[in-house]
């Protein structure tokens, strides 16, 4: 590997795991699009910024774009608070505005800027190691990876000093103020360093891979765990592997390095998305009928426990007068027999004591309706116990 491609897929690491620190919180805040929000209304800030400057590498850029973004925050909360229309819709409505303005001061006023897809949606990662940073005429290097390693060091710096009042205020934001946090200061410290971080990759990505970066990961590690720091941790490595493997495929297809990344990152979260453990399609689809199949065994031994008749015990009673599919039956009948709640004589169905107690116990659950009760009949017959 050359230099070149170190450096590439180094800042793109960087990038990943700036952007999936406050990614993970804005996803738990469900504050998702907010981040594609302040990718786009920044260019504003950072048009104003190289016209006062007339350098593109002044920091005053960065903080007008930052600037920019929290504007861009507030001017969404205002709206939605007024109730008239929902967040989504706020959303919306502010970014494009923004983003238009920043389009239009170009145009107006920089028409020798060549403003295309590559520059402002996708980025080019390509060329980040040709854009050096010299310090007394000494190359250290390329100016993105010094940027964002920045901007990373100060977002691990605050996350480590204010971890407990980032989880407090975005898990319960009534116990955060009782325990003397400012919900609000939480917020907007979280949207500023959104903000940031937004600017600091936008330059060597742009706006398409740093709001993929900042929510894929750590929408696909939500799937995973409901432990915060283990939802750092899994948005941080996915973002890490999708941006060195995007990297890799890019250098295999000679295409662009961000699409590419952004391409990875889907494919990853939509593995997840259908064969996670707990969350996944396919076990809540395996749990769904788990389920009907807990029903349909429950309401037949009620059933059994409420009719002495014969004729109401008899096998082919399943299909006849409770009406049910055939394979149903047989799969019900199966199952009450596999855990000794019925015997069958003579095609007559009868509860023995465990099904007996289990009945009970679940009539007494659905006459109380506490959660008491139904959770030591889970303990004790839990029907896919095997």
């Amino acid at each position: 590997m050359s230099s070149a491609q170190i450096e590439i897929q180094l800042i793109a690491s960087l990038v990943a795991i700036a952007c999936a620190i406050p990614g993970t919180f804005l996803v738990l805040r469900k504050m998702a699009m907010i981040s594609d929000a302040i990718s786009h209304s920044i260019l504003p800030g950072i048009v104003v910024g190289f016209f006062i400057t007339q350098d593109l590498n002044s920091p005053l850029l960065i903080f007008l774009a930052a600037l920019t973004g929290i504007i861009t925050v507030v001017l969404v909360e205002y709206i939605q608070k007024t109730g008239l229309v929902k967040e989504d819709t706020a959303i919306g409505l502010v970014f494009p505005a923004l983003f238009s303005i920043g389009v239009i001061l170009i145009a107006k006023n920089a028409n020798d800027v060549h403003l295309d897809v590559d520059a402002v949606l996708l980025g080019e990662l390509a060329f980040a190691p040709f854009d050096r940073l010299l310090i007394s005429g000494v190359d250290v290097g390329p100016k993105s990876l010094w940027v964002i390693g920045i901007i990373l060091i100060i977002t691990i710096g605050l996350l480590l000093a204010f971890f407990k009042e980032l989880k407090v205020s975005t898990f319960d934001k009534g116990l955060a103020a009782s325990l003397g946090f400012s919900p609000a200061i939480i917020h907007y410290g979280l949207m500023s360093v959104s903000s940031v971080t937004t600017v600091g990759a936008f330059d060597a990505v742009g706006a398409i891979l740093v709001v993929a970066l900042m929510i894929a990961p750590a929408a696909t590690a939500y799937l995973l765990t409901t432990d915060l720091k283990k939802m750092l941790g899994l948005a941080i490595g996915f973002g890490v592997f999708s941006a060195i493997a995007g990297y890799w495929v890019a250098h295999w297809l000679d295409a662009s390095i961000a699409g590419s990344i952004t391409t990875v990152l889907g494919l990853l979260f939509l593995v997840v998305y259908l064969f996670a453990p707990s969350k996944g399609v396919i076990a809540v689809l395996y749990r769904e009928k788990q389920q009907r199949t807990e029903v349909s065994l429950l309401t037949f031994l009620l059933h059994l426990r409420n009719h002495s008749e014969e004729n109401e015990r008899h096998v082919n009673h399943l299909n006849e007068h409770i009406n049910w599919q055939k394979v149903r039956s047989k799969t019900v009948l199966e199952l009450a027999l596999k855990n000794n709640m019925i015997v069958i004589n003579n095609d007559i169905v009868s509860l023995t004591k465990k099904g007996t107690l289990f009945t009970t116990q679940a009539i007494d659950y659905i006459i109380t309706n506490e959660d008491s009760q139904i959770e030591g009949m889970k303990d004790d017959f839990f029907l896919f116990r095997g």
